[in-house]
């Protein structure tokens, strides 16, 4: 032992064995880690100018694969003497996966001082290898999968301003170009381009009493919203336009839960190319289901899901939908209704702001996502 110390004071370093000081490293490691999750989901927003809290770990979902992933969640306040006022949002998010497919993007809402304007906005940029099916009912069902690889970028900006009490009217713009390569079964393409360009300009009517955007304990969200895209500002071939129609819900039914409704619909103009047309699936509506092997000129879905707290910053989800994508309203057909179902865990990042673990399942189909905020 004495000789031991006598090392010690000489060289200023510690004798004990590489083991040792490597476990007492690791567990200060983990010991800083939890310490900065520790009071991430307190509302810090009227003493910081803007609240960030970095994420990091693996990611997966049925279109992308299993893959590594990197988030950004903050919080802030234009006017941080508004205590009434729900803080603004942003979600920075990238992405790479072993499929091939890597993704970069921002998405946010910016609420003005006592609710009277937001801005709302979305930057995404993603290149990924995926799968094809054609385009219809029919088409998902029944025909082989075929493969491309898709680029896709979009920016798009809303602005709304309140004009009655939880009432708004706003435009919006949009930019949107797909490029896609390599297909393996071009004929499902029905004679298309590859690539197309698209740019959108559109009035919003919409009716939000929500407390939260991200996480909704009670109110009600109903949007209408009408795009065009003008011929001369892409290469469609022709002027094209979409409406979208949004109906949600929420209500606490008991501490800790929180009942929530969605109704959504999308309908496009004949002649909308394929990279355009509604995809059934993804990561907020009909989950489990592989984004886009349903596809069609129009959709409807439908879901209600119940959100529960558990313990602390845990929670968890159950939930079960519907959705149903046609070529137009005369041709809508129930009997190709598909269902959905699932069940998911809930992690608070950031004061109501979760990191979601859903796993759905549709008819035939079934995956796992993870992502950020509840899906509606």
């Amino acid at each position: 032992l004495e000789v031991r110390e006598d090392a010690e004071e000489r060289t200023g370093k510690d004798c004990k064995p590489e083991k040792e000081r490597t476990a007492r490293e690791r567990k200060g490691f983990l010991r800083r880690i939890v310490r900065y999750f520790e009071g991430s989901n307190v509302d810090r927003t009227f003493e910081k100018k803007i609240d960030f809290t970095f994420a990091g770990g693996p990611s997966y979902s049925k279109n992308t694969s299993l893959g590594i992933g990197l988030l950004a969640a903050g919080l802030y306040r234009i006017d941080r003497t508004d205590s009434v006022t729900a803080p603004s949002d942003i979600s920075i998010f990238a992405n790479v996966s072993v499929s091939g497919f890597y993704a970069l993007g921002v998405t946010g809402n910016n609420i003005f001082s006592h609710n009277k304007r937001r801005i709302n906005y979305t930057v995404m940029f993603a290149s990924a290898p995926r799968s094809f099916w054609g385009i219809g009912y029919d088409a998902g069902r029944y025909n082989p999968e075929s493969t491309y690889s898709e680029k896709r970028y979009l920016v798009e900006g809303r602005y709304l301003h309140e004009f009655l009490p939880h009432a708004y009217i706003g435009g919006l713009v949009s930019f949107e170009h797909v490029r896609g390569l390599k297909f393996s079964d071009p004929a499902y393409l029905a004679g298309q381009k590859q690539r197309y360009t698209a740019t959108g300009v559109g009035a919003i009517l919409e009716y939000d009493s929500r407390d939260f955007i991200p996480s909704p304990f009670r109110g009600v969200y109903v949007s209408f919203q009408e795009t065009l895209f003008p011929k001369g500002l892409g290469n469609c071939g022709k002027t094209l336009w979409r409406t979208t129609f949004t109906a949600d819900a929420y209500g606490q039914i008991w501490k800790g839960g929180v009942l929530a409704a969605d109704l959504y619909a999308v309908f496009n103009s004949d002649g909308t190319p394929w990279p355009m047309l509604a995809r059934m699936g993804g990561g907020q509506r009909m989950r489990g289901y592989y984004q886009g092997r349903y596809t069609d000129n129009d959709m409807i879905t439908v879901q209600v899901e119940l959100r529960q707290r558990i313990w602390r910053r845990i929670g968890c989800a159950v939930w079960g939908g519907a959705g149903n994508v046609f070529p137009s309203l005369s041709r809508f057909d129930w009997s190709q209704t598909l269902p959905n179902y699932g069940a998911g865990l809930r992690w608070e990042l950031k004061k109501r702001v979760n990191v979601r673990l859903d796993y759905g399942f549709g008819k035939k189909t079934s995956g796992f996502l993870l992502n950020i905020n509840e899906a509606f």
